[in-house]
């Protein structure tokens, strides 16, 4: 019998609507003419899902007693009995009720997929057996449930259901998931948008990653060599060379340009393990790349160039990362190209970056401009000289004829050419002297002797170092320009990296001078400071210093090593003017950090005078004008004026007590003076103490405890303190006939106090601004006290390592949530039994 397929909905979070669409997909089945049965499915009392099984038959389920609780499940004889073209299985990694024939889901539609059954499932990814720690990480919330990858990989089909985060919570607010008891802690916890943009990242990256096996596979098994560019896949070759982080870097930047891309690092060893390179520098280049998200290989060979083309094509990459030669200019001349050509020979459609470093061979060296030609091309002109025109002797001798004269002369005419050509003056001369001589010898009669018996001889000669004196000196002129044309454009490039280091700050100096120390081949460079060092390169030796630069009026540069040309002073008075300026920058930017803080306590004394001057002075006035009718004389007053009089009095005075409270708890905040005793504390015994406190009954607040919520680890006097603020707060933007409501609930470990209101809410960028001192964020009355009520429960919550942050209201409204450590105590339901 033909096995049936097996089509899998994948979902990143409860409500994306994987059940919805496959019912969906059943009912457009069906009217194809399709025989669908609905073997299990659970609506989680949604309306819009139980509305899509009208005209679908639904497999009954079977009933099961366990230990006197009735659960119903699907029911797998009677699928199979029933024998459908194709069954929908809700939930895949469901957990069957004991005494069922399997103990998973998945094994009830492994039988259904035997008997020859098409089968629709769906499943959530944070069911999936491999991704379920990092599920837990991210939501804080552990998956009892939970499916082998296997099961999910035999899957024929695969498909996301996908919905944006923001989308998914208005589903949420909207009640279209969860009935509104549990919408509130399930928008905080669970669903926030963070958790939601990960899952959603996670569960396309799974399935991204599904693709690109099955991809390899096909590849594999058609030998197909060459690269298709499914995404970006970016390899780096690492030696465990200095420059590894720098290539590392550059690649994950190049991966980061297209979505999906995909960071590789590589390192090649030798098949005997030797030349290995230090183990701690690639130890710390792979612990780079994982943590940038790529992956680290060792690929064994003898050539390294080509075992990274090889591994680079296996690996199916589309841009390849080396690094420049470390090797300086004569070391590669005379080795011959590097790894770094063969690897571009080699690697045909892959695009291959080679990325410059300061670890490279002569790098930022400057060339001296000394002489027109560099001592190798003088010997080289010479070697061609003494070894060209033997072998051009040779030849024309066997050639030699009374008419083949003319040949011979401009024979060695170009040879001496050539020679100036290559080496200069020097060589050239010689050539031309060799060759007069030479032609003297074999070519002009008498033969066989240096005898130069016609004066035309001797012009002939001559003529021969004059041309090739000429020629010398072309080749010098364009020599020298070239070089300086090259001096120049080092220079150039020079003062840019310097400048470029002086822009960006941070560790200009360091760049300064190890660039100092590079472009004059100096043995060490220290920047000083009278005797502070600011910044140094290299080994300083025991001697003076050969060289010392004046930078500014805040520093010296010392350089150690040869003497420098007044061209190479001219270039360091530029660097020393770049180290000065970096130096100011610092020290502006030193300052401007000094002032930062000043400036924020200038304006904290600016609005704690301007509220004490508002807030203070009413309580302080009533208070003042009561007793001072209680004490007058000339008035009489009655019983209940004075008692009138003293209890505004009282009350004037106990809110400018509450003020100067307030003022002092922020005082002891800011210099973290404030006494802090944590211990176990019930929740549910400060809300009540805070009801008490602000006079609160069932009319005004919404209460919602869930009875499970653990003790917490806090200050009881702190905590009720912040609940009263946020409460007050609460009540006081609430509308008429819309209750606050106060919700407490256990989540990862921490428990929530969500204190909500239906009011005008702030807006998400001055939300951060509730907590400051002294803003009140547009009220104008002064009844509203100084602006410290948040700013202090903030201050209370953080210091017992807990955490007060503002979040919408469904529907409108403001939500302050704190979150408390729970402690290590039973729970309060278990105390009590």
């Amino acid at each position: 019998m033909k096995r049936g397929r097996l089509r899998v909905l994948l979902g990143a979070a409860p409500g994306v609507g994987k059940t919805y669409t496959m019912l969906e997909e059943g009912r457009r089945l069906r009217d194809e003419g399709k025989d669908v049965v609905v073997a299990v499915v659970e609506t989680h009392g949604r309306a819009a899902t139980a509305g899509m099984l009208e005209g679908l038959e639904v497999v009954p389920r079977v009933t099961v007693q366990h230990r006197g609780v009735e659960l119903t499940d699907m029911d797998l004889e009677a699928v199979l009995a029933r024998r459908p073209d194709i069954a929908l299985v809700d939930e895949l990694a469901h957990t069957n009720a004991p005494g069922a024939l399997y103990e998973k889901r998945f094994q009830d539609v492994e039988a259904i997929l035997d008997a020859g059954i098409d089968v629709i499932s769906t499943v959530n990814i944070q069911h999936i057996e491999s991704l379920n720690d990092v599920v837990h990480q991210i939501t804080g919330a552990p998956q009892r449930e939970t499916l082998p990858d296997a099961a999910l990989r035999r899957a024929d089909q695969i498909e996301v259901v996908d919905l944006a985060p923001q989308a998914l919570r208005d589903r949420l607010a909207q009640g279209n998931i969860y009935p509104a008891a549990r919408i509130d802690a399930a928008l905080s916890n669970y669903f926030r948008l963070g958790n939601l943009t990960a899952l959603r990242e996670l569960a396309l990256l799974w399935l991204a990653d599904e693709v690109d096996s099955a991809l390899q596979t096909y590849r594999t098994e058609h030998g197909i060599d060459n690269k298709w560019e499914a995404r970006e896949r970016v390899v780096v070759a690492l030696t465990g060379g200095p420059e590894g982080e720098t290539l590392i870097r550059r690649g994950a930047r190049i991966a980061a340009r297209s979505a999906g891309g995909e960071l590789v690092a590589a390192h090649v060893i030798s098949q005997d393990g030797l030349h290995a390179p230090h183990p701690g520098a690639l130890a710390a280049q792979r612990a780079l790349v994982e943590g940038l998200g790529g992956s680290y290989h060792q690929v064994v060979g003898n050539d390294p160039a080509r075992a990274l083309v090889e591994f680079a094509r296996a690996a199916n990459a589309t841009q390849l990362v080396i690094g420049v030669s470390r090797r300086g200019r004569v070391t590669a001349a005379l080795s011959g190209p590097g790894i770094g050509a063969t690897i571009v020979r080699e690697s045909g459609d892959i695009d291959v970056h080679i990325v410059t470093h300061s670890a490279a061979g002569g790098a930022y060296t400057l060339p001296r401009l000394g002489g027109a030609l560099s001592p190798r091309r003088r010997l080289a002109g010479l070697t061609l000289a003494v070894i060209g025109g033997p072998l051009l002797t040779v030849l024309l001798v066997s050639l030699r004829s009374a008419e083949a004269i003319t040949s011979a002369v401009l024979s060695y005419q170009l040879l001496v050419v050539l020679v100036a050509l290559v080496g200069g003056l020097w060589p050239a001369l010689f050539a031309a002297l060799l060759s007069g001589l030479t032609l003297d010898y074999f070519f002009v009669e008498p033969l066989n002797t240096i005898t130069i018996a016609e004066p035309l001889h001797a012009v002939a000669l001559v003529l021969y170092v004059v041309n090739a004196g000429l020629v010398s000196y072309v080749v010098d002129q364009a020599a020298r320009r070239s070089r300086t044309a090259q001096r120049a454009a080092a220079e150039s490039e020079l003062l840019a990296t310097v400048a470029g280091s002086v822009l960006r700050g941070e560790d200009a100096l360091h760049a300064l001078v190890t660039r100092t120390r590079e472009a004059f081949s100096l043995t060490a460079v220290r920047l000083l400071a009278g005797t502070t060092v600011l910044a140094a390169d290299g080994e300083t030796g025991v001697g003076p210093p050969s060289t010392t630069v004046p930078v500014g009026r805040r520093a010296v540069l010392e350089l150690y090593g040869p003497d420098l040309a007044a061209s190479e002073r001219r270039l360091l008075s530029v660097i020393a003017i770049q180290i000065d300026a970096s130096l100011e920058h610092a020290d502006l930017a030193q300052t401007a950090s000094k002032i930062g803080p000043l400036g924020e306590v200038d304006r904290m004394r600016s609005a704690l005078l301007a509220a004490v001057g508002h807030d203070l002075r009413r309580p302080l006035a009533a208070a003042t004008a009561a007793i001072s009718g209680i004490r007058s004389t000339e008035v009489e007053l009655s019983e209940a004026d004075r008692h009138e009089l003293l209890a505004t009095a009282g009350e004037s005075l106990e809110t400018l007590s509450d003020l100067v409270t307030n003022l002092l708890d922020v005082s002891r905040l800011q210099a973290g003076a404030l006494a802090i005793s944590l211990g176990p504390v019930d929740v549910l015994d400060v809300v009540l103490t805070a009801l008490d406190e602000l006079h609160l009954g069932p009319h005004s607040v919404e209460l919602d405890m869930s009875p499970d919520v653990p003790l917490v680890l806090a200050d009881a006097g702190l905590v009720q303190r912040a609940v009263v603020n946020l409460l007050a707060n609460a009540i006081r933007f609430s509308p008429p006939g819309k209750p606050a409501r106060l919700a407490a609930s256990q989540f990862a470990g921490t428990v929530q106090i969500r204190v909500s209101d239906q009011g005008p809410g702030i807006p998400a960028d001055r939300r951060d601004d509730v907590f400051v001192p002294f803003q009140r964020l547009g009220d104008t009355d002064n009844l509203t006290g100084l602006g410290l009520g948040l700013a202090l429960s903030k201050g209370f919550i953080e210091g017992m390592h807990g955490t007060l942050e503002a979040d919408d209201t469904p529907g409108g409204g403001l939500t302050m949530v704190i979150s408390l450590p729970a402690a290590d105590n039973p729970t309060r339901s278990e105390e009590s039994r």
